[in-house]
């Protein structure tokens, strides 16, 4: 069973919309958008929710003002300046190390696992669909990414399905390096700028790091073709597998708006879709091969 992860060293470079092609191409698979802090897939995709589920990570203090005296143990340990004078923590100023619980000598503060999000299970016009939502300011992306990886890969065996499709997160933060460890293979989706050159070359080194083959494309490729060139030459001589260029179009913001993917809206030999079916089959056989 193969896990085909597409990351982009930063937002905006079409990474969702390329996603959202391949789930339409693609057969006997799971999907799964582990971009947990902005996740958009489900617009394309529109999935009916199955099942959903809370997800808690982490810690915060709540002081239960029947117990406590107002010694002031907590608020001189405190070093986040969470706890104020009337002994009440701010949720938002609290890092939940769990000081104050460990030296309150009343026993008067409760130390309960945080709700951060949830996590849903949806089926989709391309099948089954793990995705989830994590809420405003909150931490732990890495470990929601871990969870909802999981559970597409638990769904793939259950379902004897081929493969798994994942929409990575941007960057190469703590959520970016979850979606990595164990996936078949990495698309990297970048475009012909400056900061597109600069973030490929940290993103393929990360998962170069973690030994998980990558594949580069270029989206809108034909708006600066000198540097797309510039890409395409550093994949070769880095050892990645360059997939292809992909030119600009307006058709992937016009298929988004009407809540479809590429290859569900424009219809013909358009020049951007007929490049992300070429795109598919690449990455396909890729697959296949390893």
């Amino acid at each position: 069973m193969y896990e085909l992860v597409v990351l982009s060293g930063k937002g905006g470079t079409g990474k969702t919309s390329i996603v959202g092609a391949f789930s339409a191409l693609a057969s006997d698979k799971v999907l799964c958008d582990a971009d947990v802090d902005a996740a958009d897939l489900h617009l394309l995709l529109s999935p009916r929710k199955i099942s959903h589920h809370e997800f808690r990570a982490g810690h915060k203090a709540l002081i239960n003002p029947d117990l406590c005296t107002s010694c002031g143990e907590c608020l001189d340990r405190c070093r986040y300046g969470a706890i104020s004078d009337r002994f009440e923590v701010d949720e938002l100023q609290c890092e939940g190390c769990g000081v104050c619980v460990h030296f309150c000598p009343f026993g008067a503060i409760e130390f309960p696992e945080n709700h951060c999000g949830e996590w849903y299970i949806s089926e989709t016009r391309f099948g089954p669909l793990v995705h989830a939502r994590l809420g405003i300011a909150e931490e732990n992306s890495g470990k929601l990414v871990t969870l909802i990886r999981r559970e597409a890969r638990r769904i793939a065996e259950e379902k004897k399905l081929a493969g798994i499709i994942t929409d990575g997160p941007p960057g190469i933060g703590c959520p970016v390096i979850a979606s990595l460890g164990g996936a078949s293979a990495v698309l990297v989706v970048t475009e012909p700028t400056v900061s597109g050159l600069h973030d490929l070359d940290r993103v393929g080194s990360l998962a170069n790091h973690f030994q998980v083959p990558v594949s580069v494309c270029v989206n809108k490729a034909d708006l600066h073709w000198e540097t797309a060139h510039a890409i395409e030459s550093l994949c070769r001589e880095k050892g990645a597998d360059f997939a292809g260029h992909l030119p600009f179009d307006p058709s992937f913001t016009r298929a988004q708006l009407e809540g479809k993917t590429l290859i569900e809206y424009e219809d013909g030999d358009g020049a951007a879709r007929t490049a992300v079916l070429k795109l598919w089959e690449h990455m396909r056989a890729l697959l296949k091969a390893r």
